[in-house]
């Protein structure tokens, strides 16, 4: 089961189109769906969750709790829309782009991808390139 929950901002039309792809995703990368939820929310929520959990004093677009057990994908997954708007402005790519691939890239860590060195940074985006093309 895949959740969407909007907090402090503008609430976002995620239909069955979105669950499906995520979905496909975690089958793709031969794991089970359990139960993920995606909160949205504003910069100052993603930073105050970034310094609570983590101890980061920075802005970020995304931060995965894992619930993985085995191969079901269970997670809660933070999302900052702000963010995501000025990284699409950043890179010049659309709002829709930018969310979907923070969308996948949350789902891609749970299924055991990295992005902490160059080789891994690549692999990650390979992935990430690959489910934007299947929208």
């Amino acid at each position: 089961m895949i959740q969407f929950f909007f907090e402090e901002v503008e609430t976002l039309a995620l239909g069955d189109k979105t669950t499906d792809w995520l979905k496909n995703i975690i089958i793709t990368e031969q794991k089970k769906v359990g139960k993920i939820t995606y909160v949205f929310c504003t910069d100052e929520a993603l930073l105050k969750v970034n310094k609570e959990f983590l101890q980061h004093d920075y802005y970020t677009d995304v931060i995965t709790f894992d619930y993985v057990k085995g191969k079901t994908i269970s997670a809660d997954i933070f999302v900052s829309l702000p963010r995501i708007s000025e990284n699409a402005e950043t890179l010049n790519k659309s709002f829709n782009i930018e969310l979907h691939r923070v969308l996948a890239h949350g789902i891609l860590h749970l299924c055991g991808y990295n992005d902490k060195t160059e080789e891994e940074i690549q692999q990650m985006r390979q992935k990430e390139d690959f489910y934007l093309s299947l929208i």
